[in-house]
C-alpha cells in the first residue's frame, strides 16, 4: 500500500468509492452522489490542504483530504478532515496509513493546530476509528441531519496536532 497525492485520473475511482456512502448510508449527508468532475472541482477549492489517495496494487482503495474548518480568517489554525475507504478494503490498515500521512502533511504546513472530523453518530465504525487515531468527541449535534426519513446526530471530534 502506498499513499500519494491525488491525480486528475483518480476521480472516477474516488466517485466509485464514495457513491455507496451516499446512496446506502447516512455516513454522508449528500442525497445525490457527485460526479468525478464535481469531486475534482471540490478538490481544487480545498487547496493548499492535502488530498491523498491510498493505492494498493495500482488501484485506488481509499482517499482522504482536509480543508479549512470554516471560512472566517480566525479559523486559519483549524482544518476539517475526511476519509473514505472502499468497503471491500476495510480492516487492512489503509485508513490509519492515510490519516497518518494526512496529519503529517498538515503538521508540516506549520500553522494548523486543531483537526476536526464530523461523524454521524452512531458512527458505523467511524467513531471508533477516529478515537483510535487520537480524536475525541467534543460535542454531539442532535438530530442535525435528515436522511432516509430519519434524523441523525453528528459527533464533533477533535485532535490537537
Amino acid at each position: 500500500m502506498i499513499v500519494r497525492e491525488v491525480r486528475d485520473d483518480d476521480f472516477g475511482r474516488i466517485a466509485e468509492i464514495y457513491r455507496p456512502y451516499v446512496s446506502d448510508t447516512p455516513i454522508s449527508f449528500e442525497y445525490e452522489a457527485p460526479s468525478p468532475e464535481e469531486l475534482k472541482a471540490r478538490q481544487e477549492s480545498f487547496r493548499p490542504f492535502p488530498y491523498l489517495v491510498l493505492e494498493d496494487d495500482g488501484r485506488v482503495e481509499g482517499y482522504c483530504y482536509a480543508h479549512q474548518f470554516a471560512v472566517r480568517r480566525a479559523y486559519i489554525r483549524s482544518a476539517e478532515v475526511t476519509i473514505y475507504i472502499d468497503k471491500e478494503f476495510h480492516g487492512r490498515g489503509g485508513g490509519r496509513l492515510l490519516y497518518t500521512e494526512l496529519e503529517r502533511r498538515i503538521g508540516n504546513m506549520g500553522y494548523v493546530h486543531n483537526l476536526y472530523a464530523l461523524v454521524v453518530h452512531p458512527g458505523f465504525g467511524s467513531i471508533e476509528f477516529h478515537e483510535a487515531m487520537g480524536y475525541r468527541i467534543i460535542g454531539i449535534m442532535n438530530g442535525c441531519g435528515e436522511k432516509f426519513g430519519k434524523l441523525w446526530d453528528v459527533a464533533y471530534m477533535e485532535k490537537i496536532i
